[in-house]
Formats: structure tokens, sequence, C-alpha cells
């Protein structure tokens, strides 16, 4: 079952830019961390961005410079923009929030391809 939807994704040329969201329904209340994951076939799952309750951000190596989280004023929604995409960025990129001291939700997971 999805529990947070996702938009965005899809094809873009080495060096394009892609923005992929991540929505909370107002059901889920007080999503305190949003993380973004991505996993290539035949690969394990990889962070790539973090931000907590406090708007700190965390970005893996791979990416820092080039992904940045962006979160709304309620928690509820974050967009994960890409820039200078790469080949190596190809994956599929799946949101997760943590309601604090509570459980994890996820959400459906979106292709990501980078190709000339």
């Amino acid at each position: 079952q999805v529990q947070l939807e996702q938009s965005g994704g899809g094809s873009v040329e080495p060096g394009g830019s892609l923005n992929l969201s991540c929505t909370a329904p107002e059901r889920i209340y007080h999503i305190n961390i949003m993380r973004w994951y991505r996993q290539a076939p035949g690969k394990e799952r990889e962070l790539v961005a973090s931000s907590n309750g406090a708007g700190e951000k965390t970005y893996a190596h791979s990416v820092e410079g080039r992904f940045t989280i962006l979160r709304d004023s309620a928690k509820s929604t974050m967009v994960l923009q890409m820039t200078n995409l790469k080949p190596e960025d190809t994956a599929v990129y799946t949101c997760e929030g943590v309601v604090l001291f509570g459980p994890h939700y996820w959400g459906q997971g979106t292709q990501v391809t980078v190709s000339s």
C-alpha cells in the first residue's frame, strides 16, 4: 500500500535537471524526518539525502552540490531538486517520512533515467 505520494521523475540527458516530490496525506501527522533513497538494478539501496525536523540537511557524497532537499512549513511535502544529472544517477528514487517516535512511511518509488 502506498503511504506517501510521489511525483516527478522520468528521463533526462546528462547535465539536465529533474524534481521529485513526496507528499504525506493529512491523516499522517507530524512528519519529522524525510529521506530520499535510490536503488539501481543489482545494487543496494542508497540513502541520497535527508532532512530532519530542524531543517538540517545531509547528502550523500555522490550527490552533494547537485541535489537539494526542500521542505514546506507543514513538513508534509518535500522536493528533491536534482541538477547536473549523471548516468550513474539512474535509479528508482523512493521517499521516506518518519513520524517522531512513531512509524515510517514510504512512497511508491519513481524511476529516474539519465542517458544520452
